[in-house]
């Protein structure tokens, strides 16, 4: 018999288990008793990160990975189940998954493919605390495998692949004078008026790789400078996101941008343009046999993920991965981040089905 075949109330009881990022321990204690109860699996845990791993000698090994954090809460650090919905912290991002992926380690004694479960730490903050890359570089072996399957909420369906992001911050230069008096010097802020405008007029392209569209975008993200109230600001800096589709790498995509924001900027004065942190995109790798089977059992046509997930990590490595879970990945990170019963049983049983 299946330990918890109640999914919703599963992902209620990690839901009711704090675990903002960099305050994993608790939820990852309680994972790894989980999975130490398990005959089948070979468990390491390595920091706030554990890893389960069948060895039955299988030709092909799967690796199904989910992140332990959430980002703040937002007055819904409590779960709530009402009816067939779930309400909390983490229900959609990615506790539902976690669920998922518990409920498998725990049923799934002779899958068609050996299997490595990764439950993460540090998925929602910057990419040096990453518990995958923390694993990279203390126990590589454990990340050994030929595909992945990332337990992002998708509301069921592939989202293929992921976009790369671009971080960049623009700095013009002025001249400080009192606001009484501003023609006797140059305004920083204000010179920040047509590098906005040209950020507003960036090009969007939507390309088309293995069927599905992704959509590029520039957003400005913030904006700094000022002295004082009497002051005319002599520095101004712009903060810039990029994001770009997987047909592009992170230099190709910087220069698209440098080449268009940089026709605004006045390098005798000193201004700048400069890249402060960079993503990979990754391919939507749905030629693998393992994620062409997944997109079939699903039922639903693959979509691009335009957000990054660490679908791009393994694709770094040369191992395909893809995003499939459950919960709606709009629901993510809000206030009223909820997850409904049927997606759950149906990621459940899509998964079920693929590894059987």
């Amino acid at each position: 018999m299946r330990p918890e075949a109640d999914l919703l109330a599963a992902t209620a009881r990690l839901v009711a288990i704090p675990s903002e990022s960099h305050h994993e321990r608790a939820i990852t204690d309680f994972v790894e008793t989980r999975l130490r109860a398990v005959p089948w699996l070979t468990v390491d845990r390595v920091g706030d990160n554990v890893v389960a791993r069948t060895t039955l000698g299988r030709s092909s090994r799967l690796i199904l990975a989910g992140h332990t954090d959430t980002v703040g809460a937002n007055g819904n650090a409590t779960p709530r189940l009402d009816g067939d919905t779930l309400w909390g912290l983490g229900s959609a991002d990615m506790k539902s998954g976690l669920a998922v992926m518990i409920d498998l380690a725990e049923t799934l004694s002779e899958p068609a493919l050996d299997l490595t479960y990764v439950f993460y730490a540090c998925e929602e903050v910057a990419r040096e605390h990453n518990g995958l890359s923390f694993l990279l570089r203390e126990r590589p072996d454990l990340l050994a495998g030929h595909v992945a399957i990332l337990g992002e909420p998708t509301g069921g369906r592939v989202e293929a692949g992921c976009q790369g992001v671009l971080k960049m911050v623009v700095t013009v230069r002025g001249e400080r004078a009192h606001v009484a008096r501003p023609w006797t010097g140059l305004n920083a802020i204000h010179r920040l008026t047509p590098v906005l405008d040209a950020v507003a007029r960036f090009p969007e392209r939507r390309p088309v790789i293995d069927g599905c569209e992704y959509r590029e975008s520039l957003q400005a993200v913030g904006v700094d400078g000022g002295v004082a109230a009497n002051v005319v600001p002599d520095v101004a800096t712009l903060a810039l996101n990029h994001r770009f589709a997987p047909d592009r790498g992170a230099a190709e995509a910087e220069a698209a941008v440098a080449e268009h924001v940089t026709r605004s900027l006045d390098a005798g004065r000193g201004d700048t343009f400069e890249v402060v942190d960079s993503a990979t995109a990754a391919a939507p790798g749905l030629d693998h046999p393992v994620l062409a089977r997944l997109v079939q059992a699903t039922g639903q046509p693959p979509r691009a993920k335009l957000g990054w997930t660490d679908v791009a990590f393994f694709s770094e490595l040369g191992i395909p991965a893809t995003n499939f879970g459950p919960g709606d990945p709009e629901a993510a990170h809000t206030a009223t981040e909820r997850v409904e019963r049927a997606d759950v049983d149906a990621a459940d049983a899509v998964l079920r089905s693929l590894l059987a």
